[in-house]
C-alpha cells in the first residue's frame, strides 16, 4: 500500500490553448517578417523617390530654359551664340568641377555633398533672376556658372549613391530610374518653362529654388546613408583610379565617349528644334512649342526606365541594347536628311533617335557603376558625368554654328558621329555575362 501511495501519476496535457499559442506565435513571426519586408519595400520606395528628384532638379537647370532662349535673345539684345552660352557655361562649369566633387564624396560621404549643392543651386537661380531684371547678361552668366558648380554635386553623386545603397537587379532598376527621371525632367521642363514664360520670360530662374527645396527635403529625410569607411590618402586614391583605367580603360573610355555623345546630340537637337519651330514656316512658340519638344524626350524616358528594369546585371542583354540603341540613333539621324520639309516625320525620326539614347544610357550607367569598388565609385562616375556634361555644353553652340552652315551639315555630322560610336562600342565593349 505504501508503495502504491508513493507512486505519482504523471499526466501530461497538450492543451488546445498551448497549441493556439504556438500557432499564434508562428503567425506573429510570419506577419512580423512580412511587416519588416513591407516596411523595407516602403522605405526603398521613398528612397527611390528622393533619388529621382535629384536628376530632375539638375535637368530643370538647363532644359527649362531652352524654350525661352529665343525670347532672351530679343529681350537682352544678344546673339544666338550668346544665348547658347546660358546652357554651355552651366554645363562646362559642372563638367570641370565634377571630378573634384567625386573625390570629396568618396572621402566624406554622398549626402554631405548633395545637400549644400542643392542649396547653392537654388540660391544661384535667384541671382540669375535678378540679373534678368537688371538686364545684365554678365550677372546671368556668372549665376549660371555658380549653378554649374553646384550641379556637380547633385545627379553625378546620386549615381554613386545608388551604387552604395543597392546591389544586383535593384541597383540596375534604381539606375534606370535615375536615367528615366533625368529624361522625365527633360520632358516636363520645356512645358514648365513655356508655362512660366507666360508670366515673364525670366520666371524660370526664380522657380529653381522651389524645386531645389523639395529635393533637399526629400534627400534629408528619405535617404539613409551608411557611414563612410576610413578616408584614403589622395596619392593612394589616385593610384587606385589609375589602376582601374590601366585594367579597364579600353571599354571605360569608350563608354564615356558614347554617353557624352548621346547627350551632345540630345541637347543639340533640342536647341535646333527650339529655334526652327519659331521660324518660318512654323511660327510655333509658347506652350505648344514646349509640348512638341517633349515628344522625343518622352520616348527616351519610357525606354530608359524599361531598359533599367530589364537589364538587371545581364551582360549579354546590355551589349545587345547598347548596339541596337546606337544603330537606331545612326539610322534615324541619317534619315532626317530626307525629311526636313515634313515636320511630322522629322519629329518622329528624332523620337526614334531619343529612344536609342534611352536604350544606351542605362546600360552604360550599370556597367560603369558595377566596374569599381564603392571607395572609388564616386570618382569614376564623376569622370563619366563630367564628360556627359561637356557633351551637353558643346551641343547648343556647335549645333548653332552648324545651323548657320546648313541643316544638312548638322545631321550628316551627328549621324556620322553615332556611327563611329557604334563601331567603338561594338568592338571594344564586351561585358561579361554578369556585371559586377
Amino acid at each position: 500500500m505504501e508503495k502504491t501511495k508513493k507512486r505519482k501519476l504523471n499526466i501530461s496535457f497538450n492543451s488546445d490553448i498551448d497549441l493556439q499559442t504556438d500557432s499564434a506565435e508562428t503567425k506573429d513571426s510570419e506577419s512580423s517578417g512580412k511587416s519588416k519586408s513591407s516596411n523595407s519595400s516602403k522605405g526603398q520606395l521613398w528612397e527611390f523617390i528622393a533619388l529621382a528628384t535629384i536628376p530632375i532638379v539638375l535637368v530643370f537647370g538647363n532644359s527649362m530654359l531652352v524654350p525661352g532662349l529665343p525670347e532672351m535673345q530679343r529681350e537682352l539684345g544678344i546673339s544666338k551664340f550668346q544665348s547658347s552660352l546660358i546652357i554651355t557655361i552651366f554645363s562646362l562649369a559642372a563638367g570641370l568641377f565634377i571630378p573634384i566633387i567625386g573625390y570629396l564624396s568618396d572621402r566624406y560621404g554622398r549626402k554631405i555633398i548633395i545637400i549644400p549643392a542643392l542649396i547653392i543651386y537654388g540660391a544661384a537661380g535667384i541671382l540669375a533672376g535678378f540679373g534678368a531684371i537688371w538686364n545684365s547678361f554678365a550677372v546671368i552668366i556668372t549665376a549660371r556658372a555658380i549653378q554649374g558648380l553646384a550641379a556637380a554635386g547633385t545627379a553625378p553623386i546620386a549615381m554613386a549613391l545608388v551604387g552604395d545603397l543597392y546591389d544586383g537587379g535593384t541597383e540596375s532598376k534604381a539606375l534606370g530610374l535615375i536615367e528615366a527621371s533625368n529624361g522625365a525632367g527633360k520632358v516636363l521642363s520645356p512645358i514648365i518653362g513655356s508655362l512660366l514664360m507666360l508670366i515673364v520670360w525670366y520666371a524660370s530662374f526664380f522657380a529653381f529654388p522651389v524645386f531645389c527645396a523639395l529635393s533637399l527635403l526629400a534627400v534629408i529625410f528619405m535617404i539613409k546613408e551608411s557611414k563612410q569607411s576610413s578616408k584614403q590618402e589622395l596619392g593612394k586614391y589616385l593610384g587606385k583610379i589609375k589602376g582601374i583605367f590601366k585594367e579597364k580603360g579600353r571599354w571605360l573610355i569608350t563608354a564615356f565617349f558614347a554617353g557624352s555623345l548621346g547627350l551632345f546630340i540630345l541637347f543639340g537637337v533640342l536647341f535646333y528644334l527650339s529655334n526652327i519651330l519659331e521660324d518660318k514656316p512654323y511660327h510655333i512658340d509658347g506652350v505648344k512649342k514646349g509640348l512638341i519638344l517633349a515628344i522625343p524626350l518622352l520616348g527616351m524616358v519610357i525606354t530608359s526606365y524599361t531598359t533599367g528594369s530589364l537589364i538587371k546585371k545581364k551582360g549579354l542583354l546590355i551589349r545587345w541594347l547598347m548596339n541596337i540603341g546606337l544603330l537606331a540613333m545612326t539610322l534615324s539621324l541619317a534619315a532626317t536628311l530626307f525629311f526636313f520639309n515634313n515636320i511630322y516625320v522629322f519629329i518622329g525620326l528624332l523620337t526614334v533617335s531619343c529612344i536609342g539614347t534611352g536604350m544606351l544610357l542605362p546600360c552604360l550607367n550599370t556597367m560603369i557603376t558595377g566596374a569599381v569598388e564603392k571607395s572609388e565609385r564616386g570618382m569614376i562616375t564623376s569622370l563619366y558625368n563630367s564628360l556627359r556634361f561637356l557633351g551637353v555644353a558643346a551641343g547648343p553652340p556647335l549645333f548653332g554654328w552648324m545651323m548657320d552652315k546648313s541643316d544638312h551639315v548638322v545631321f550628316i555630322t551627328v549621324s556620322s558621329l553615332s556611327l563611329v560610336a557604334l563601331g567603338f562600342v561594338f568592338f571594344l565593349i564586351k561585358p561579361p555575362r554578369r556585371i559586377g
